[in-house]
């Protein structure tokens, strides 16, 4: 496969996979709304803070109010993470492989992407019911669009490469969501272990669609059990072990290397070194180091995986310009 239409395909994914948590970032707001005392304001800086947004964000508004935040997220051009933003680049890189992916999957991105974009003219007057039913729309579009995925595209490079963006940006939102808990102030210290303070976990487990999956397995909503299963949990899709093993899975079949042979290039490393440190992790050493403090650092691992996947699959020479580059040298 030529580098061009994987980096194509792997981006498209990851772009989808950025709308889709956006929009999921958004509903922690409002999942808290519906059920916050009266006397506690809504905050929506954290949501800026947490996905690194908030210095674009600070170039363009004066202050993090629930309409800026909503509209910066969700349609403001100049954000590069809204998500038309992302759903831009994902129809961009759609159309530039059309003859590699699957009718069904370029007319869906393009559908998606004049929805959105249509709806950005009116979405300053909506009322947050018509907000929450957007984005109730995005996160199930994002669902299809891998429905269409599965069932459209050959289990080749091409499929490989697009779940391998997808899970690496899935692992990468979901460490995000836990960081919004970090970046939320309680009215009073106090209110630390409160139900308040439960309130606000718990709203974090609604927003990645885990609260049913969550309850079934622990008996009550603490932070400890929550961290344990958004991120070392092996069986829930969203959380972080699982899209690390998954996406580790994809790699080693795109080079077609046995995973028990070892890696055969720095994608390969950096990708297992970062599963086998997640897989030997115990939430006990997560608070022991402090969970912003490990989660800070998963993400600058992560943003690591992904330049060596660059450089292994994407950031190819041409081999008359490799073999020039050596008969200079060679000189």
């Amino acid at each position: 496969m030529l580098s061009r239409v994987a980096n194509s395909i792997y981006w498209m994914n990851r772009y989808i996979e950025r709308a889709d948590n956006y929009a999921r970032f958004i509903s922690v707001n409002f999942n808290l709304a519906l059920d916050l005392p009266p006397n506690v304001p809504e905050q929506w800086k954290p949501l800026i803070i947490a996905t690194a947004d908030n210095y674009i964000f600070e170039q363009y508004y004066d202050a993090p109010t629930r309409e800026n935040v909503l509209y910066f997220m969700a349609f403001d051009v100049r954000n590069p993470n809204s998500i038309l933003s992302c759903l831009l680049e994902a129809r961009e890189n759609a159309r530039t492989i059309r003859e590699s992916i699957s009718r069904e999957m370029w007319e869906y991105v393009n559908q998606i992407y004049w929805t959105v974009k249509d709806a950005a003219a009116e979405s300053k007057s909506w009322e947050l019911a018509r907000y929450q039913g957007f984005l109730e729309n995005i996160k199930t579009g994002s669902q299809l669009f891998y429905g269409i995925v599965d069932s459209t595209i050959t289990r080749g490079e091409g499929w490989h490469f697009g779940r391998l963006g997808r899970l690496l940006e899935r692992a990468d939102k979901t460490t995000r969501f836990l960081d919004v808990k970090y970046f939320t102030l309680l009215p009073e210290i106090d209110a630390v272990g409160s139900p308040l303070d439960l309130l606000l976990w718990s709203a974090v487990l609604k927003s990645v669609s885990a609260y049913n999956m969550f309850r079934q397995q622990y008996q009550i909503v603490n932070p400890t059990a929550i961290t344990d299963f958004l991120l070392l949990d092996k069986k829930f899709p969203r959380s972080v072990m699982h899209c690390i093993r998954q996406a580790e899975l994809s790699l080693y079949e795109i080079s077609g290397t046995a995973i028990t042979n070892s890696y055969s290039n720095p994608a390969e490393k950096a990708l297992s070194k970062l599963r086998s440190e997640v897989e030997f992790t115990e939430v006990k050493d997560i608070f022991k180091i402090g969970l912003h403090q490990y989660l800070d650092e998963f993400q600058q691992k992560n943003n690591g995986v992904g330049a060596a996947i660059f450089k292994t699959y994407f950031d190819l020479k041409p081999v008359i310009e490799e073999e020039s580059m050596n008969l200079v040298v060679n000189q």
